[in-house]
């Protein structure tokens, strides 16, 4: 499922760069409960939300999708 494979994306970016949950939701101003449903796959995320993330993590959005199914 896509919601999933971007989730588990979101969270290896994140962590590649060493950044908690907590900490990387307060610096792009999204809840850090919402950023963990994210990462566990179950929110259907807007294109708003993912193109804030995707800066977040410095990433285009292409190199956010890179490798998804």
């Amino acid at each position: 499922m896509i919601q999933e494979e971007l989730g588990k994306r979101i969270q290896s970016l994140r962590k590649e760069r060493d950044i908690s949950q907590e900490k990387f939701a307060l610096q792009i101003d999204m809840d850090r409960t919402y950023l963990a449903s994210v990462e566990a796959g179950k929110r259907n995320i807007s294109i708003c939300n993912i193109k804030k993330i995707a800066d977040g993590l410095n990433v285009s959005l292409s190199e956010l999708f890179e490798g998804l199914k």
